[in-house]
């Protein structure tokens, strides 16, 4: 695949979609696509114009142009002269569809930043032709009916391996997407287990101590305590931290529902109570043991003082400058921001850990509804059809027949051109938990030749790492590797601890209306309660409030969806 990837760089545009059309005719699992829809008369459902080419790659005849709106995050780095509005991929879907987008504005920052501006456009009705909306937004554009439904042309020109990728949770996606029976946006696919929290350590820091991995709370307890108090970056000052958390408190890097997790609590996901009925997992009274515990940690200066007003970005340099011992977070972060700490600092070692186990039972661990980003269509936008054919596109490019890591990975693998792309990282659900299985057997057998294009990847970087010390592979093994994250994910899917969100469907009409002010609101006391400018009855007042302010009207709107599922 990757000699025939190179060869097809220099056959022009048409030649190339005719060979991917052909080849993707056998039918092949992973990532093979047909024209579909190709029989389709011009009247059929979605658009009717007849000099639009319902095959799934045909370029446009005429140039269509297309205003997006973008976030870039920290993590996106160019190769030469590229940048956000010029690049790889933006210029491929000029050459290979025809599609000329422009970014109609771009966040570099936060997805919190990106989100404020969202609401400043959405509210001036300034919107770009396609955009990256969160669930509250899409809800917010469906009512006022400023969005295009999409399910005709999703079912029209979407190519067979989209169709696939946005229906392989058994459709719920694309039902978190629907109103009144409408699919009204694309949604942002993923994996649930991809979610479940890690428990990353400084395992250099705790090798020289002499400390045990953590397999209960105990040792989780015992390596916060020796990180914060036994000098372990040795400059001889009490300047490290055992434990990170950010302002944000939930998320990759770093999050809490990880450490919530060993108390038995699933906070800001939905939860079965005793009684069958869903119940939000944030007023549950284990959560109020889980905080007790924090507010301790940071009293004995376990928790940097100031964490309240650092993001995930301040925490990520903390761990990459040697000032942080351990911290929850996603399977990811080896690749970013450890990788440049290794980089710093190449006797820096991190190791992924399972949610501890309290009390001697194996916890289960929450996993988030893997969609919270959906792209919609403006209303009146005369190609909203190109939003399905970038789809194709960029899925074919990062997962499926046209993967080609030499061409769209620079710098040795450690710049991901697909950063760059619309839809960049709506994948198929167990993906990764596939190339790290096939990876490490790939190593105990020595048999490569099962290995696609993206997995064999994978493996050589990984390869090169352990056997020649290229430091590129040292975050690859991290999370793919026989002890990587996926290690970790591999058997929580194996013991059945993970715990998903049970509620997957469209926000309500109260979660709308509520959500905003209810979330502020358990942010601001658990925060105030873990520095200790709350007691901990605090929390029995937030569960009140909740209730009253909303929370049972969303409950009672829950237990409805859940009725009719």
């Amino acid at each position: 695949m990757r000699a025939t990837s190179k060869s097809l760089k220099s056959i022009t545009v048409g030649v190339i979609l005719a060979l991917l059309l052909a080849a993707c005719g056998s039918g092949s699992g992973e990532g093979s696509s047909t024209a579909s829809g190709s029989g389709d008369s011009p009247s059929a459902s979605g658009s009717g114009d007849p000099g639009i080419p319902t095959e799934p790659f045909a370029p446009y005849p005429e140039t269509v142009k297309l205003t997006f709106s973008r976030y870039q995050g920290q993590e996106v780095k160019f190769l030469n002269n590229d940048t956000i509005d010029d690049n790889l991929i933006i210029r491929e879907y000029k050459d290979m569809l025809n599609i000329d987008v422009k970014n109609a504005w771009v966040v570099r920052g936060t997805a919190e930043q990106y989100e404020q501006k969202m609401n400043v456009v959405i509210a001036s009705n300034d919107l770009p032709d396609l955009m990256y909306v969160n669930a509250q937004q899409l809800k917010q554009l469906v009512e006022a009916d400023l969005v295009q439904e999409l399910g005709p042309l999703l079912e029209k020109y979407g190519s067979p391996y989209a169709k696939d990728v946005m229906t392989q949770d058994g459709g719920n996606a694309l039902k978190s997407a629907t109103f009144g029976g409408k699919l009204m946006a694309i949604p942002q696919t993923g994996s649930n287990i991809d979610s479940t929290p890690i428990l990353w350590v400084r395992e250099d820091w705790r090798s020289k101590l002499n400390l045990p991995e953590p397999a209960t709370f105990e040792d989780f307890l015992q390596l916060s305590e020796a990180f914060s108090t036994q000098d372990p970056d040795n400059n001889g000052k009490r300047d490290t931290y055992g434990f990170g958390i950010s302002k944000e408190l939930w998320g990759g890097m770093p999050g809490l529902e990880g450490f919530f997790n060993m108390y038995g609590a699933f906070p800001s996901i939905w939860v079965k109570g005793d009684d069958g009925a869903l119940t939000y997992g944030s007023i549950q009274p284990e959560v109020k043991n889980a905080l007790a515990k924090l507010a301790e940690l940071y009293k004995d200066g376990q928790i940097d003082p100031e964490f309240a007003s650092k993001d995930g970005g301040k925490i990520a340099e903390a761990a990459t400058s040697g000032k942080l011992g351990m911290y929850f977070g996603a399977m990811w972060t080896p690749l970013w921001p450890l990788q440049d700490g290794k980089n710093q600092n190449p006797d820096m070692e991190w190791q992924a850990y399972p949610v501890p186990a309290m009390n001697g039972e194996t916890p289960k661990v929450s996993a988030a509804f893997p969609v919270t980003k959906y792209f919609a269509v403006r209303k009146g936008y005369e190609h909203p059809e190109a939003a399905i054919k970038l789809l194709n596109l960029d899925l074919e490019r990062h997962w499926g027949s046209m993967y080609d890591p030499d061409k769209y990975f620079g710098d040795k693998g450690s710049i991901e051109f697909r950063k760059y792309s619309i839809f960049p990282e709506a994948e198929p659900s167990r993906r990764n938990l596939t190339i790290h299985q096939k990876v490490v057997e790939a190593f105990e057998t020595g048999d490569i030749a099962k290995l696609n294009v993206e997995e064999a990847d994978k493996y050589n970087m990984i390869k090169d790492y352990l056997e020649k010390g290229d430091l590129v592979g040292w975050g690859w093994d991290r999370v793919f590797g026989k002890r990587g994250s996926f290690q970790v994910i591999n058997n929580y899917v194996n013991n059945g601890q993970v715990y998903d969100n049970e509620f997957y469907g469209a926000p309500t009409e109260a979660m709308g209306e509520k959500s905003a002010a209810l979330g502020k609101m358990q942010l601001e006391t658990f925060t105030k309660i873990i520095m200790g400018a709350a007691n901990l009855d605090a929390f029995d007042k937030f569960v009140s409030d909740y209730k009253k302010l909303g929370g049972d009207d969303i409950a009672q709107e829950v237990n409805a969806w859940k009725a009719l599922q």
